[in-house]
């Protein structure tokens, strides 16, 4: 697919400098894989941290968000391409997060551009699915040394930053494009979770499909801009979608696509053409919605990479990066649980 030019998307680029700091870090990149500067999870999650330091207690990125339940309705139609259980007709407990892409838990709703989902689905058998899924259709990078380097060139106060790192990484342009151009909608329920990496389905003959999904919402999506969505509230997406699921249960369609020989597995900023096989897997039903501070998906780490038997990553090196960025994460805001105390109400039914 070919890329837009970076030199007529500098401008905007400059504009999401921010939002891509605390968006792409739902894909931080941690190994030690790089001497003699080796980059740690500690390294990594400290550069997602705002200039002020990071809301502790609070997960390092996508901090603001809301717990969701429900049940995935498998159709069936996944068996064909993995043996995991979700797959066979039937229906799954789910628990997920809807959040935006930013290290405050306190900002307002359209000072972010990304939006994401974090699901786990369990089945009968005890294997569980976990999944951080978010709004753009492609990651802004290619590479985990590429999105480090992107870190440093927002958090720079050095004038042609992001233009050199633009200039070194023209792949950055199409997410330029995408988050100067794409519609705002008003609700968590309009918006389409995409798992940009590549993971390996592996069905019962043994054979592997490469395939990446989408969540896609069966709710009429009313686009709406920038300024209106801000007008509506800071924290309107939390409320809007409490209401509307207490009106009537949400729904998104499990879409897998299926790479064909040649498309890139291990290159999330690259989408694989629209024409690519498609299989319908299921229906995502989310009938109740509740605050994080007490709700079920609080103490949830969504690691991609904690998959069911039938489900393997690919040699996209994003799944394990992120699984490192995120237990760090999670390790910290855990041992700091006393700056994010549950409610009153919730403390005291937990006494005998």
């Amino acid at each position: 697919m070919a890329q837009p030019s970076p030199g007529p998307k500098l401008a905007s680029l400059a504009l999401i400098a921010a939002v891509i700091a605390a968006g792409a870090g739902a894909f931080a990149y941690t190994a030690g894989w790089f001497s003699p500067d080796r980059l740690t999870p500690a390294r990594l999650v400290q550069a997602i941290a705002p200039a002020g330091g990071p809301a502790l207690g609070h997960r390092r990125n996508h901090a603001k968000g809301i717990c969701f339940t429900g049940a995935f309705e498998a159709n069936g139609n996944g068996a064909e391409l993995s043996k995991a259980q979700v797959f066979v007709s039937g229906t799954y407990p789910v628990v997920g997060r809807f959040n935006f892409s930013t290290p405050d838990p306190n900002a307002a709703d359209a000072t972010s551009r990304v939006r994401g989902m974090g699901l786990q689905i369990t089945t009968p058998d005890g294997q569980v699915w976990r999944s951080a899924m978010i709004s753009p259709p492609f990651f802004p990078v290619a590479t985990p040394e590429a999105f480090y380097a992107l870190l440093q060139a927002s958090a720079s106060k050095a004038p042609d930053a992001m233009k050199s790192f633009a200039a070194a990484h023209p792949e950055i342009a199409a997410f330029g494009a995408w988050a100067a151009s794409a519609p705002w909608t008003a609700s968590y329920a309009e918006d389409t979770y995409n798992g940009l990496n590549a993971f390996l389905f592996i069905d019962k003959s043994g054979a592997a499909h490469a395939v990446r999904w989408s969540l896609r919402p069966q709710a009429a999506v009313a686009p709406i801009d920038h300024d209106a969505l801000a007008k509506l509230g800071p924290d309107h997406l939390e409320q809007e979608i409490a209401e509307r699921v207490g009106q009537a249960p949400q729904k998104w369609t499990l879409v897998v696509m299926l790479a064909n020989p040649g498309d890139p597995t291990a290159d999330p900023s690259k989408a694989w053409p629209a024409d690519r096989k498609s299989v319908e897997a299921g229906t995502l039903v989310v009938d109740k919605v509740e605050a994080e501070r007490d709700g079920p998906c609080r103490d949830i780490n969504f690691d991609p990479t904690i998959l069911p038997d039938g489900i393997t990553v690919s040699d996209d090196p994003f799944p394990a990066a992120r699984s490192a960025a995120y237990r760090h994460s999670f390790n910290l805001r855990t041992a700091e649980e006393k700056n994010y105390p549950r409610s009153d109400a919730a403390q005291q039914g937990t006494q005998p």
